[in-house]
C-alpha cells in the first residue's frame, strides 16, 4: 500500500461519505418547498464526493502519486507538527522557509511543497485543518474537500437561475455534473478551491454589483473568493475581472429605456467598463506576478514553446509559431480558443484518463456547431449581446480558452487548467438555446 494510504483510508470513508450525504438529505429537507432546485443538491454533491474519490485512486494506482498525494504528504505533515511543537508549526505555516524544516521528522512526516511555492502553499495552508478533521487519512480528507468546494458550484447554478428559472436541469448540468469538473475540481487539487472560488465570485458580484443588494457577507464573499484565485492562480483573476466590468456595463446600459439616450451611452459605458478593467489589471500588477499586463504578452510566447518541448512525451499540441505582438497573438485566436474550449478531442486521445474529457469535449463541440448552424452565425452573437449575464459567460469563457488555449501546449495541463471556463460556456450554450426557443417558438432537441 502507498506509504500516504493506511487501513484508516478503507475503515473511515463511509462513515465520511453518510455523514455528508444526511447533510445532503437535510439540506434539501429544508428549502426544497421554497427552491424547488434543491432537488439536485444531494445529488451534486454525492457526485462530487465520488469524483474526489476517484480521483485519489487514479493518482495512487495509475499514476502512483502526483500533486493530489504531494498536497495531502505536505498538509498531513503540517498538521501532524502542529500537535508535535505548535511554535514551529506557526513558524512554518506563516511562510519562513528558512528554519522550520529540521522541526519534521518520521512521526509526522515531511513536507513535499515549502514556503517558497507561494501558489501551492497556499492550497497547504487551506487544507492542513481540513486534513485534521480527515484524521490524516486521504480518502476522508477528499469526501471533506469535495464537501468544502461543492459550496460555490451550488452558488454559480443558483445564480443562473436568478437570470434563467427555467433552466435548473440545464444548469445542474452545467456546474454540477459536467465530468472533467467532478473528477479535476473536487479532490485535494487547486483546481477544487479555484473553482469554488469563481462559482463564490460570480454569486457575491452578481448580488452586490448586478442586483445593488449591499450586504457585508456579499461584499465578504467577494473579498475571500478574489484572494483566493489571487493566491493560487491569479491567471483566472485576469479573465474574470474585465469580464465581470463588462457584463456590470452592459446591465447599466440595458436598463436605459430611451432609445436615443441608449444609443449614445452605450459606446460610454462599455468603453468606460474596457478602460475600468484595463487599469485595474494594470494596478494590480503585483498580485498577478508573472500575469501583469506589461509582461503577459512574452510569458505567453515563452510558456507556449516551454510546454512543446520533447519531455513532454507526445501529449503536446502545436498552434504554430507567434510573436509577443498584439499581432501576432490575436493571429492565433481562432486556433487558440478552439483549442482552450474543444480539446483533447477524441481524435488527441492517448491514455483512458483523457478519453473522459474527449468525449465531453466532442460532444460539446457538436452542440455548439449545431447552435451555430440553427441561428446562422451572425444570430449566435446577437443574442450573446442582448443579455448581460450571457455575455459575461461567453466573454470569460472564450477570453479563458484563449488565453488558456494560447500558452499550454500538453493535453494533461489543459484539461486542468480550463476548468474555470466550462461551466460558464455549457451554461451560455444553454441560455442562448432557450434565448433561441423564446424568440422563434421552435423547440430545438439537444
Amino acid at each position: 500500500m502507498n506509504n500516504n494510504l493506511t487501513i484508516f483510508d478503507i475503515l473511515l470513508p463511509p462513515f465520511y461519505i453518510l455523514a455528508a450525504i444526511a447533510y445532503g438529505y437535510w439540506i434539501t429537507k429544508k428549502n426544497i418547498r421554497t427552491n424547488p432546485e434543491y432537488e439536485y443538491f444531494t445529488r451534486g454533491l454525492i457526485v462530487r464526493i465520488f469524483g474526489a474519490i476517484a480521483l485519489g485512486l487514479i493518482y495512487f494506482f495509475y499514476y502512483s502519486g502526483g500533486d493530489t498525494t504531494n498536497y495531502f504528504q505536505t498538509s498531513s505533515a503540517y498538521s501532524k507538527l502542529m500537535f508535535k511543537d505548535l511554535d514551529s508549526f506557526w513558524i512554518g505555516w506563516l511562510g519562513d522557509a528558512k528554519h522550520y524544516y529540521f522541526s519534521f521528522d518520521d512521526s509526522t512526516g515531511y513536507p513535499v511543497y515549502t514556503p517558497k511555492d507561494h501558489h501551492s502553499f497556499f492550497v497547504v495552508r487551506l487544507l492542513i485543518p481540513i486534513v485534521t478533521l480527515g484524521c490524516h487519512s486521504y480518502f476522508p480528507t477528499a469526501v471533506l474537500v469535495g464537501c468544502i468546494t461543492y459550496g460555490g458550484m451550488w452558488k454559480l447554478y443558483q445564480t443562473f437561475l436568478l437570470e434563467f428559472p427555467n433552466l435548473k436541469r440545464e444548469f445542474a448540468i452545467a456546474c454540477l455534473f459536467i465530468p472533467s469538473c467532478v473528477f479535476w475540481g473536487s479532490g485535494l487539487m487547486k483546481d477544487s478551491f479555484t473553482l469554488s472560488a469563481v462559482g463564490w465570485f460570480t454569486f457575491a458580484f452578481y448580488h452586490f454589483f448586478i442586483k445593488k443588494q449591499r450586504k457585508v457577507s456579499y461584499g465578504l464573499y467577494l473579498f475571500i473568493a478574489a484572494f483566493v484565485i489571487l493566491a493560487i492562480k491569479p491567471y483566472i483573476f485576469f479573465a474574470l475581472l474585465p469580464g465581470s466590468i463588462l457584463w456590470l456595463s452592459n446591465n447599466t446600459v440595458k436598463k436605459i429605456n430611451h432609445g436615443f439616450i441608449k444609443m449614445i451611452a452605450s459606446p460610454i459605458i462599455l468603453g468606460l467598463g474596457i478602460i475600468s478593467g484595463y487599469y485595474a489589471l494594470d494596478n494590480m500588477g503585483d498580485n498577478l506576478g508573472q500575469y501583469k499586463l506589461d509582461t503577459v504578452l512574452d510569458k505567453a510566447v515563452v510558456t507556449q514553446k516551454d510546454m512543446k518541448a520533447e519531455y513532454y512525451g507526445g501529449k503536446t499540441y502545436d498552434i504554430g509559431e507567434f510573436d509577443a505582438s498584439i499581432g501576432g497573438i490575436a493571429s492565433k485566436a481562432p486556433i487558440a480558443i478552439f483549442s482552450g474550449i474543444f480539446r483533447p478531442g477524441i481524435w488527441d486521445v492517448r491514455n483512458p484518463v483523457m478519453l473522459i474529457s474527449s468525449l465531453e469535449n466532442t460532444y460539446l463541440l457538436f452542440l455548439t456547431i449545431f447552435l451555430l448552424i440553427k441561428l446562422k452565425v451572425f444570430g449566435f452573437f446577437f443574442l450573446i449581446r442582448k443579455n448581460p449575464m450571457l455575455l459575461f459567460c461567453m466573454l470569460f469563457s472564450l477570453f479563458f480558452a484563449f488565453s488558456v488555449g494560447l500558452t499550454v501546449a500538453n493535453f494533461g495541463s489543459l484539461v486542468r487548467l480550463r476548468l474555470p471556463e466550462l461551466p460558464f460556456f455549457v451554461a451560455g450554450i444553454f441560455m442562448l438555446r432557450h434565448l433561441y426557443e423564446k424568440q422563434s417558438g421552435v423547440k430545438m432537441k439537444f
